[in-house]
C-alpha cells in the first residue's frame, strides 16, 4: 500500500470518526446559550462558541456527518442509476440506446450547478431536493464510461463464449463486466464525493442550500464572517474539516486512477 493511500484513508478515517464520535461528546448542536457569546475554547468545548453561543465542536462534528451522509448517498445514486442505463443501452442497442444517449446530452447541456440550483429553487433548503439534484448532476458520468466499455466488452471472445455456453447477462455482469468497471467506478465514486462535499458547501456558502439552523460547513462559514476578527475559528474549523475531507478523497481518487474514455467513444 503505497503512502497516499494510506494517508488518504487515514485523514477520511479521521474525518469519519470525528462525525460519528461527535453527538457522544457534544450532543446537542443547536443548544443556545447567548451569555457564552463567542466564549473562548475550554476543557469541555475546545474549539469554543460561537455568536450566539452553541458548541462549535457539536455543530461541526453534525455538519460533517451531514457532508458525507449527503454525498455518498448522492454518489451511490448516481453510480447504480448510471451503471444501469450504461449497461442497458450497451446491451439494447436501437432506439433504447437512442433514447437514453440523448438523455444524457440533455443533461450534459447543462451545467452541473446550474442542474442543482434549478432543484434548489424549488424547495430552498430540503434534504431531499438537494439529494435528487446533486444526484441527477451526476449520472451522466457513470452512464458514458459503463456503456462504452460494455460496448466493447460485449463483442469481446470471451463474452460470446459464455452465450455459446447458455451463461446469462446476470453471470456476464458478474463474471466479466463487474471486475472490468469495479476500479474505474470506484474511483470515479471518490472522486464524485469530493466534488459533491464542495457543491454542497458552496451552495450553502451562498444561502441556497440547507438552511439554518441545520449545521452545515458552507452555511457554519457564511455565518462565521461577521465575527472572522473577533474569532477565526468561527471560519477556520470548518475550512479545516472540509479540507481534510478533499484531501483524502482526492488521494484516494488519484491512487486507482484509470484513462477514461474519450467523449466520441463514449457517444458513438
Amino acid at each position: 500500500m503505497s503512502l497516499s493511500v494510506k494517508t488518504g484513508l487515514g485523514l477520511l478515517l479521521l474525518v469519519v470518526l470525528f462525525a460519528l464520535l461527535g453527538p457522544v461528546l457534544w450532543p446537542d448542536p443547536a443548544a443556545q446559550d447567548l451569555a457564552q457569546f463567542l466564549a473562548d475554547p475550554s476543557w469541555q468545548e475546545p474549539l469554543g462558541r460561537d455568536q450566539m453561543g452553541r458548541s462549535l465542536m457539536a455543530r461541526l462534528a453534525a455538519a460533517t456527518r451531514l457532508s458525507l451522509l449527503l454525498g455518498l448517498l448522492c454518489v451511490i445514486t448516481a453510480a447504480l442509476l448510471g451503471s444501469l442505463l450504461g449497461w442497458l443501452s450497451a446491451w439494447r442497442g436501437g432506439w433504447v440506446d437512442g433514447l437514453l444517449r440523448s438523455l444524457a446530452d440533455g443533461v450534459l447541456a447543462l451545467p452541473g450547478l446550474l442542474l442543482v440550483l434549478l432543484f434548489s429553487a424549488m424547495a430552498q433548503g430540503g434534504f431531499a431536493i438537494l439529494y435528487l439534484g446533486l444526484a441527477m448532476a451526476q449520472w451522466v458520468e457513470y452512464y458514458r464510461v459503463v456503456r462504452a466499455r460494455s460496448r466493447g466488452l460485449l463483442a469481446s471472445p470471451q463474452v460470446e463464449a459464455s452465450r455459446l455456453l447458455g451463461f446469462g447477462h446476470a453471470h456476464v455482469v458478474r463474471r466479466h463486466l463487474w471486475p472490468e468497471l469495479a476500479p474505474q467506478l470506484l474511483t470515479m465514486m471518490a472522486f464524485g464525493l469530493a466534488g459533491t462535499i464542495l457543491t454542497l458547501s458552496t451552495l450553502g456558502f451562498v444561502g441556497v442550500g440547507i438552511q439554518p439552523p441545520t449545521p452545515e460547513l458552507g452555511l457554519m462559514m457564511t455565518e462565521a464572517l461577521p465575527h472572522y476578527q473577533e474569532a477565526p475559528r468561527l471560519l477556520l474549523a470548518p475550512i479545516l474539516v472540509m479540507g481534510l475531507m478533499l484531501l483524502a478523497l482526492v488521494l484516494l481518487h488519484q491512487t486507482r486512477g484509470l484513462d477514461m474514455p474519450s467523449s466520441q467513444g463514449a457517444t458513438s
